[in-house]
């Protein structure tokens, strides 16, 4: 008897994936992998190995992008589609456990604790919509919930299912002093999806408001740098090193770069939209530049100066003489 179980590299999921092994079930570990979640470690990889299951890893792409864009289940706080999220893996788990001929999916969903997407009626929800109705397994809150398949039919014993509710995790630690399970290489369950936050949240809705395709490199840059939006023209200025060559590493062939030679100064990323002909809209292009000339001599060591030389690199190179942005109301009414 095989399981697919998600491991998203938190304590719950290892948790339920470890309860449905110890009962004789052979478990492969799933995890999607999402790009709005960064993370220092590689916790799904380590927490698998912790418990001894192999882990596949399937990378959401555009197909997902265009899920958060449209969600048919709407948004969390911010711009996050949980119950579309949970579709979304659900299915990757259905189509795996196809592939490997598995009975059943294992979630570690807590019953009540995550009031979006962990209620009774979206986790109904989520099952039905991902064609997997009575054949997701939750370990931890099985006892609270309806008995599925693998527990009507026996494949485990519901007697050794757990009755957790909330958002309480005494029960999941010691669970994981048992099963000898280290912290250090689970994830932390203070959440860490980008989409719950509201400023990364208005910078990913000014990228679907201004752009008609949407791609995992238009996501990467929203990560890095400060934001501002001129008219129809993205400007993006690095804070530090590390973000000025995050920014050059994820250039487009179309963007002008930004510079101020001979101090300290953020690389500028112009990105011209892919409607914008430069033989036509020269003028906007130009003052798209200028604009971001000034704000890249804004954060720069030249600040204080009255006049600064920037860089613009494009197909060439030329420089523009500008007087550094000092308005912080106009700085303001800029920014993403």
């Amino acid at each position: 008897m095989k399981a697919v179980a998600l491991i998203s590299g938190g304590l719950d999921s290892v948790l339920a994936a470890k309860i449905v092994k110890e009962q004789g079930i052979f478990v492969v570990g799933l995890h999607v992998k999402i790009p709005f979640v960064a993370e220092k470690k590689e916790y799904a990889r380590l927490s698998a190995s912790q418990i001894g299951i192999p882990l596949l890893t399937v990378h959401a792409g555009e197909e997902f992008l265009r899920i958060v864009r449209n969600p048919r289940f709407g948004y969390g706080s911010a711009l996050n589609p949980c119950i579309d999220c949970r579709i979304f893996m659900l299915r990757k788990a259905k189509e795996l456990a196809e592939r490997i001929n598995a009975s059943f999916v294992v979630t570690g969903e807590v019953l009540n604790e995550r009031p979006m997407s962990q209620h009774r009626t979206a986790l109904r929800l989520v099952e039905r919509e991902s064609g997997l109705e009575n054949l997701v397994l939750r370990p931890l809150s099985a006892k609270l919930l309806p008995a599925t398949i693998p527990e009507r039919e026996g494949w485990v014993e519901r007697r050794k299912m757990l009755a957790i509710r909330g958002r309480s995790r005494k029960i999941q630690l010691a669970l994981a002093r048992k099963f000898g399970i280290s912290l250090e290489n689970v994830a932390s369950p203070a959440g860490g999806c980008l989409l719950t936050y509201k400023e990364f949240a208005a910078k990913l809705r000014d990228l679907f408001e201004h752009n008609a395709e949407v791609t995992l490199r238009d996501v990467e840059r929203l990560k890095v740098g400060r934001h501002f939006r001129f008219k129809r023209f993205k400007i993006i200025v690095g804070r530090n090193e590390e973000e000025n060559k995050r920014l050059l590493s994820l250039r487009k062939a179309s963007d002008f770069v930004l510079e101020v030679r001979g101090f300290g100064s953020p690389v500028t990323i112009l990105e011209v939209p892919a409607e914008v002909e430069v033989g036509e809209t020269k003028e906007e292009i130009e003052e798209a530049v200028e604009v971001a000339a000034r704000l890249t001599a804004r954060y720069s060591d030249a600040k204080d100066r009255a006049e600064v030389l920037v860089s613009v690199r494009r197909d060439g190179e030329s420089e523009v003489r500008v007087s550094p942005l000092a308005s912080e109301e106009e700085i303001s009414r800029l920014r993403v």
